[in-house]
């Protein structure tokens, strides 16, 4: 088995710090944190120097050859969006899009992804200011501008860098596992888990300072004790608001429901109990609070596109083809 081939496209008059967003993730080795070795590669249209902004010069040492193979192809942003897209660029992505590689578009990598037909007649995300005219140039892209990220399954699109940030931790997430992007979060200190149907800017980002307030308490206890009944009442009356008032504050500072952020947080301990432990489904239900199994299959399929059963299976897989890996790597 070899190690995953992520391929990043790079272009002149790139933005550094739009490039950095999938380097940051995949471009180190985070074996520690029990990701796989990844084979890396910055890839242009033509390989050589790249002229980035604010003056800097960056190495691509691959063409459009390094997408062969490419498990994973990201295109971080894009430019002169008034310009056709190279032939070339639209057609290696089409091949690699053919042969089964992930195709993500982070920001404005949408446009280019978009030019090659590979989001026609779907859901996509880009920067809430070009939504517009991202629409106006493909009428048959159900573009959605609120929100940080969409998964069609086989292509991904984002908003801008930190919800770039958000939609190569989902990817994380989808193909290594919860705890893996739980820990990569961690190290890079970013938030582990931002579903992809939340707004792009909120109005109040929570404080997650030493001395929070009853409202970021509140929201603490409940992220510790996942197991039990959390109504909006409870929840309200632990930050001291009024549920009108906390309901309005909620939407503003965290860009979801209440509901809906208290099933996120719930999907995502299932997900750790599923890959951590050998617990019967009744039991990671229980901790996880969702009452019953049958309960925890009906929220990962909606959410997840999958069962639970069948997401550790996948996991308990992955993890195998990993050790084998390590073990090759190592003899």
């Amino acid at each position: 088995m070899t190690d995953p081939i992520i391929a990043v496209l790079a272009f002149d008059g790139i933005s550094p710090f739009h490039l950095s967003v999938p380097c940051l993730v995949f471009g180190e080795d985070r074996t520690a944190l029990g990701l796989p070795r990844f084979d890396f590669r910055i890839c242009a249209v033509k390989a050589g120097p790249i002229h980035a902004e604010a003056g800097l010069t960056i190495a691509a040492p691959h063409g459009l050859e390094g997408l062969d193979g490419a498990d994973i192809v990201i295109v971080p942003s894009w430019h002169h969006l008034g310009e056709p897209v190279s032939p070339l660029l639209i057609e290696a992505l089409r091949q690699a899009h053919q042969r089964g590689a992930l195709i993500v578009g982070l920001c404005l990598g949408s446009f280019a992804i978009a030019a090659a037909g590979l989001l026609s007649g779907r859901r996509a995300a880009t920067h809430w200011a070009y939504s517009e005219r991202l629409q106006k140039l493909h009428p048959d892209i159900a573009v959605d501008a609120a929100v940080l990220y969409v998964d069609n399954g086989d292509v991904v699109t984002s908003a801008g860098v930190a919800a770039g940030l958000d939609c190569c931790l989902h990817i994380v997430r989808a193909r290594y596992g919860a705890e893996a992007a739980l820990r990569l979060a961690r190290q890079i200190v970013l938030s582990p888990h931002r579903q992809g149907g939340q707004a792009q800017f909120i109005e109040h980002p929570v404080a997650r300072a030493a001395d929070a307030d009853r409202f970021t308490q509140a929201l603490d206890g409940v992220r510790a004790a996942l197991g039990e009944t959390h109504s909006l009442d409870s929840v309200a009356e632990a930050a001291g608001l009024t549920r009108r008032t906390f309901t309005r504050r909620f939407q503003k500072s965290i860009g979801a429901s209440f509901g809906d952020w208290l099933t996120s947080q719930r999907i995502e301990l299932a997900q750790r109990l599923l890959e951590a432990t050998e617990k019967s489904m009744d039991m990671v239900a229980f901790e996880a609070g969702f009452g019953s199994a049958a309960s925890l299959r009906q929220h990962f399929s909606a959410r997840l596109k999958t069962s639970p059963a069948q997401y550790r299976r996948e996991f308990s897989r992955r993890t195998d083809q990993d050790e084998r890996m390590t073990y090759v790597l190592s003899s």
